[in-house]
């Protein structure tokens, strides 16, 4: 065991009293000063593409209400990851703070998870997504088709979009989870059982949401089914906007007119 007078003057340890500790340099001022601005321009695009997305996303959802009078959508909702929360990914990953490698490597800085009613309508709207001319496809990872060995179901699409700027479009990535509200709720619980227990779930737990899991999935079908059933047939809407007799009958003159 060493006392304060064994210690090497030149130690600079972290537990010495922050009154003792050396002040940064000019140029370590100047480094971190940088850094924030990245990290923080970073953050920026990031919000950026949830925005665009986002509108993509009301388009498509307004649309197929008008269209179909149907609206496959339940809920939207969207994050970007913290400074902080982000760093602490940068950090548990091992990546430098470099902003092109973090850009590379940690794809869900931005996050969106739409909820759908069933789950032909989780492939319908990720296929409509992706449809897009400017949407490039990094990634689809299909827990629906494939659960997760703990019962975990959704569709995972990393999807990059070009964010326009004042220099012009950045590529901007950005994680977007689909699924049916009964994937939701289960994915709800288990991630509150998982942070309850620290990621040290009891197996009698494990065994039950991997059963809770099955059963969600049954329910899933099963609604999915009696939909089908009872809409069979049913006539599409063209239009949900309102046509008072005025603009019939501008309607009805301007068709005339044509012919």
């Amino acid at each position: 065991m060493t006392g304060p007078a064994d210690r090497d003057p030149g130690d600079r340890s972290d537990d010495a009293p922050k009154s003792l500790r050396p002040l940064p340099t000019q140029s370590q001022v100047d480094s971190l000063r940088a850094l924030r601005q990245d990290f923080s321009r970073l953050i920026m695009h990031h919000r950026f593409v949830i925005d665009e997305l986002l509108t993509k996303i009301s388009i498509l959802r307004e649309e197929s209400t008008q269209a179909h009078s149907y609206n496959p959508i339940e809920h939207i909702s969207s994050r970007v990851k913290s400074p902080r929360s982000l760093l602490e990914k940068v950090h548990r990953r091992g990546l430098p703070l470099d902003i092109d490698a973090v850009r590379e490597k940690i794809t869900d800085i931005a996050g969106i998870r739409i909820t759908c009613t069933f789950i032909a309508d989780t492939y319908h709207v990720l296929e409509l997504l992706t449809a897009q001319d400017d949407i490039r496809v990094v990634e689809i990872k299909d827990y629906i088709a494939h659960p997760k060995p703990n019962g975990y179901r959704s569709l995972h699409a990393i999807l990059e979009v070009p964010v326009f700027l004042r220099g012009g479009p950045v590529p901007v990535t950005c994680e977007v989870q689909i699924r049916t509200i009964a994937m939701d709720f289960w994915a709800s619980l288990e991630h509150k059982i998982q942070y309850k227990f620290n990621g040290d779930v009891p197996d009698r737990l494990i065994d039950e949401l991997t059963e809770a899991a099955d059963a969600s999935d049954q329910l899933d079908r099963r609604m999915e089914q009696l939909h089908s059933e009872v809409h069979s047939g049913d006539p599409d809407v063209d239009s949900g906007e309102e046509f008072d007799e005025e603009a019939l009958r501008m309607l009805w003159d301007l068709s005339r007119r044509e012919r």
